[in-house]
Formats: structure tokens, C-alpha cells, sequence
């Protein structure tokens, strides 16, 4: 059992702060300045992921398998050393995908979940955080579908945390966490839902 409730994650949220855990399983809040983050408006997908979109290479489903997504992200990767989602991030985020503020996008080929990504929806704000590709473009389609998701229901905010090489090809850039902390607060103003079937056509 967690011993961070869905309360804890829904403040800390709602008030710019994140949890991840160390090496020793220790859990750390984290409020990064600056703060990296995805406009959701100017987003474009690559050239070369256009004929993989086109030829419906992945299977898109969302919500079917959340905790799979987590146990996805959470294996390390190459260049990296360890893991920050540990068992109790997973226990503590699954919790809050259950109670329907946590969310998966996740690409599928031949019944198997080959990549995905997942997050938290406040409002009008989606909080990325993180993704995993099994198969070659897997986690880029998955994130185009998020975007589209966010589109369709009008979020404002799309919260990346930390800048990297991952984020940048998805056009994330970087604001001092004074700006980001009114926008957060603006779009936790918004009553959206983060709902596919507006844009179930695609799946």
C-alpha cells in the first residue's frame, strides 16, 4: 500500500510539485524552475511519423491497461541508471487512476502492448509523466493521440517537468516557474475532461 494518497498527488499537482522516487525507494517533491512544458496548439506530427499514422501501424487504446504503461516506463533505459517510478509511485498513481484523474495512452500491435505513455488530467491541465517504445515509433503515436485528446477537449496546459532530448522533438520549451505556476492556475479554472470518444474514429 502507498503511503502517498491521492490526495497528496491531487494537491501537489494542483500546487506545481511532483513526486519521484531515488535509488533507496525515498520519495522526493520536486517544483522545477524552470519548468518545461509542450504547447499544445503548435505541436506538428514529424514528416516520417505521417506514413506511420496514415498506415495505422499501432492499435491506440486508452485507459485499457494503466498499470502495464507504468511497469512499461518504470524499466530502465539505456544511458540511465536505475528507475525514479518505484513500486510505491506505481501503487500511489495507479490509486489515482482509478480514481480517474490518472490516464494511459497506449499504442498496441498484434495484441501486445508495445509503448504507451501516461499522466495526470486536473482541469484544464494534463501533466506528462512518462512514456516507454517497445517498437520503433510506438510512444511518438501514442503521444500524438494524447495531443489530440487535449485538443479536442480544449486543455490549456500541457506539463513536461524537466527539459530533455525526448520532450524537445515534441516542441517543449522552457518557462520560469513563476510563468508556469499562472498558467497552471489558469487552466485549473477550466472544467475539462480528458475524454476520447470525441475522437474515437482514430482508435
Amino acid at each position: 500500500m502507498s503511503d502517498i494518497s491521492t490526495d497528496d498527488l491531487l494537491y501537489g499537482y494542483m500546487n506545481g510539485i511532483f513526486p519521484m522516487a531515488e535509488a533507496d525507494d525515498t520519495i522526493y517533491w520536486y517544483s522545477p524552475d524552470p519548468r518545461a512544458v509542450i504547447p499544445i496548439e503548435t505541436y506538428k506530427p514529424s514528416r516520417s511519423l505521417r506514413p506511420v499514422l496514415n498506415k495505422k501501424t499501432f492499435e491506440i487504446r486508452v485507459d485499457f491497461n494503466f498499470e502495464a504503461v507504468m511497469r512499461g516506463c518504470s524499466q530502465p533505459r539505456e544511458m540511465e541508471e536505475g528507475t525514479w517510478i518505484s513500486e510505491e509511485i506505481i501503487s500511489a498513481y495507479v490509486a489515482l487512476h482509478q480514481s480517474g484523474y490518472a490516464h494511459s495512452v497506449e499504442a498496441w500491435r498484434n495484441d501486445q502492448l508495445v509503448g504507451g505513455l501516461y499522466g495526470v488530467s486536473i482541469n484544464g491541465a494534463f501533466f506528462g509523466e512518462s512514456m516507454f517504445s517497445l517498437e520503433s515509433n510506438s510512444s511518438k503515436v501514442a503521444f500524438h493521440y494524447l495531443i489530440e485528446i487535449l485538443r479536442v477537449n480544449d486543455f490549456m496546459l500541457l506539463d513536461t517537468q524537466f527539459i530533455n532530448d525526448n520532450v524537445l522533438r515534441y516542441g517543449a520549451v522552457e518557462i520560469p516557474r513563476e510563468q508556469y505556476m499562472q498558467r497552471l492556475q489558469k487552466a485549473l479554472l477550466l472544467s475539462r475532461k480528458f475524454d476520447k470518444s470525441l475522437i474515437s474514429d482514430h482508435f
